[in-house]
């Protein structure tokens, strides 16, 4: 079972009756590419879904721009591309996993366990001579169980209390230009969480756009946390979704058990009551 990333060539070597493959594929500035990129050439027997449209809940103009999806609306849909509760399932991106990621963390919240990110994505498939097909398949409906979640969650109000009584830690995942309020244009308020630490998610890459080794990893995130335990820390970003890439990088370094604030930046800032920090 592949619970963190799995390699082209451990994908290849599987047979493809256990296992189901999500193309991930998303551009924030153009929603539609995913599903264009998908019918130009997807990786064999890979099923698509969409950020906005599966991996994300209805927006409130405060809730965040990417909300948590309804659980049981994900699980039929989950249901509907053919996953049950004991099969593998792989996610794959073009953008370094950063979408990948929010699929791999969600089927996590849902409590499904065997489920891992295609390290370096489809630009890694192609480059081990892999093929792509255009054919999009029919498949069974099945009923994709809802269990035990594995990723635990925090909420804005949880986050405004810590402030005082500093529980746990912040992480943001967003670049360090945005992380200062320096340029921001996704959100209309620029700036941080008082007392959030910075790791922005592209450095749990390598030059390749592969997910570095476990062991620098922790090493890093080592550093990062600075002798917080695992569980003290809480992942953020923009909208929640590059939050998950930290939360993907430290579970694949041994370093289990940290959360995530899904409606991070863009739900924290909606409310002008909240601190902002630059």
């Amino acid at each position: 079972m592949y619970t963190t990333l799995i390699s082209p060539a451990q994908l290849q070597a599987l047979d493809p009756e256990h296992y189901v493959i999500l193309d991930c594929r998303f551009q924030l500035t153009d929603p539609e590419y995913g599903l264009h990129a998908y019918q130009a050439g997807h990786i064999p027997g890979a099923r698509y879904l969409n950020l906005d449209y599966h991996l994300s809940g209805v927006k409130t103009g405060s809730n965040g721009r990417h909300p948590l999806p309804d659980g049981q609306r994900l699980a039929v849909d989950l249901g509907a591309a053919g996953i049950t509760g004991d099969i593998q399932v792989i996610c794959y991106d073009d953008a370094g996993g950063m979408y990948a990621a929010r699929a791999w963390m969600l089927l996590r919240w849902l409590g499904h366990a065997a489920v891992a990110v295609l390290d370096g994505g489809i630009q890694a498939w192609q480059q081990a001579g892999a093929v792509l097909e255009t054919d999009k398949k029919r498949y069974m409906p099945r009923r994709f169980p809802v269990n035990a979640s594995l990723v635990e969650t925090v909420d804005a109000d949880q986050v405004l209390t810590n402030l005082d009584e500093q529980a746990f830690v912040v992480v943001d995942a967003r670049s360090p230009e945005r992380f200062r309020g320096e340029g921001e244009t996704m959100d209309p308020v620029g700036g941080h969480i008082p007392g959030a630490r910075n790791r922005f998610f592209q450095q749990n890459l390598n030059s390749e756009g592969r997910f570095k080794d476990a062991a620098t990893l922790q090493q890093e995130w080592n550093t990062v946390l600075n002798g917080l335990a695992p569980e003290q820390v809480v992942h953020q970003c923009g909208s929640g979704v590059t939050a998950c890439h930290n939360l993907l990088a430290m579970e694949h370094a041994g370093l289990s058990g940290s959360r995530l604030y899904p409606g991070s930046w863009s739900e924290w800032c909606s409310d002008p009551e909240r601190p902002v920090a630059r």
